[in-house]
């Protein structure tokens, strides 16, 4: 499937008024509408603006039985308002400022709430997770690891978790840190790491997807997981048990195209049992920050490019195909699983368009039925949240 990616904006680029801000954080705070769907909607009608005035009714046509309605501009300005007033500001995928390694990803968030030194966000960076229950040598290595990476120039990404989160922090903030949480900017988790965020807010960068007073939720933290790989070159794996998040977040890293580090430890210690799997796996074991250097030596680049482009209008916005009929939303549905489905292959089996594709997808993601995933796929949500068969 055609995708939409459009050169990043220069520095000098024209940053969007406060009016097309609000816009933004409408829209990416409305339901259903993921950060796939973010950028396809951009696509097809050229500004936010237009595409909130059009989510009711393509909404309506995936089958949603009541309109889909995004926050109120009122709802949006006065989070956009306790923002500032918290000293924090909103980054854009149409803003310079923008990351651009985060800017490869399919999923990109375009949205990001930031606190503190945002010039973090396009140094080259390195992300350090691990176990929450991490042991002191495990400590005692996470800060070393970041200690010694930051004075080679690298800035530290991790998620403000307790253990290891927590070390890679410590060893970084005079050399840069960035801490993704997974709920709102302003909600600290877990509490004991105040005065850690507070420090970090100062002397590095706190970095949010959720909104403002959101405290977090399950599905935050792979969120949270997917933008601490996506910002970095490589992921560092240092204590982790087969059921630890931290795998989650090498997986990312490792679709994401980036780099997996592991941290072999004694096959008798449970919280070794991540590490060592993902050594196996194919993961670079490093035993400091020279391994780690030398991996990044052999890195080849990326071509980056960002998925908005200077503003957030598009002279023609084209790919959809308006209004499709119910025999090829029938169609794609028939084709549809719960398990994800590559929409290249979806296309070949309905024997239907690009464009017509595009459209029935992106009605039935708005109507709550289908979700659109990174790397090109989708697949049907159990429940189908507030759908109903048909309009």
């Amino acid at each position: 499937m055609a995708r939409f990616q459009i050169s990043r904006p220069s520095p000098d680029a024209r940053a969007l008024s406060e009016t097309d801000l609000i816009d933004w954080l409408r829209l990416t705070r409305t339901e259903n509408v993921g950060p796939v769907t973010f950028y396809q909607l951009i696509a097809r009608y050229g500004s936010a603006a237009k595409a909130l005035e059009a989510l009711p009714e393509l909404s309506r046509r995936g089958g949603r039985a009541k309109p889909l309605t995004p926050p109120s501009r009122t709802e949006s300005e006065r989070e956009f308002k306790a923002l500032q007033k918290f000293g924090g500001r909103i980054v854009t995928a149409a803003c310079a400022e923008y990351p651009l390694a985060l800017s490869t990803l399919d999923d990109a968030p375009p949205v990001l709430s930031v606190l503190g030194k945002v010039e973090l966000l396009n140094r080259p960076c390195v992300g350090i997770v691990g176990a929450r229950n991490a042991s002191l040598n495990g400590r005692k290595f996470a800060e070393k690891l970041a200690r010694d990476l930051g004075q080679r120039g690298f800035v530290i990404a991790s998620g403000l978790a307790r253990g290891i989160d927590t070390a890679a922090h410590q060893g970084s903030l005079d050399t840069g840190t960035i801490a993704v949480v997974a709920g709102g900017i302003d909600v600290i988790y877990p509490e004991e790491n105040t005065d850690l965020y507070q420090r970090v807010a100062e002397h590095g960068l706190v970095v949010a997807e959720s909104k403002f007073g959101q405290k977090p939720f399950a599905q935050s933290f792979p969120r949270r997981n997917r933008i601490v790989s996506g910002l970095s070159k490589g992921v560092a794996v240092v204590e982790a048990t087969m059921r630890s998040g931290s795998l989650i977040t090498a997986r990312l890293a490792g679709e994401q195209g980036r780099d997996v580090y592991a941290v072999p430890g004694s096959p008798l210690d449970p919280r070794a049992a991540g590490p060592n799997h993902l050594i196996r796996e194919g993961a670079t074991l490093i035993r400091g920050a020279e391994d780690v250097l030398e991996a990044l030596m052999s890195f080849s680049g990326q071509s980056f490019r960002a998925p908005l482009p200077v503003s957030d209008t598009l002279s023609s916005p084209t790919g959809f195909e308006e209004a499709p009929g119910e025999d090829a939303r029938e169609s794609v549905l028939s084709h549809l699983s719960f398990s994800p489905i590559n929409i290249d292959e979806l296309i070949r089996a309905c024997h239907l368009t690009v464009s017509a594709v595009q459209s029935v997808l992106l009605e039935l993601e708005l109507a709550g039925r289908v979700r659109r995933l990174p790397g090109n796929r989708a697949s049907l949500i159990h429940g189908g949240d507030d759908a109903q068969t048909g309009p």
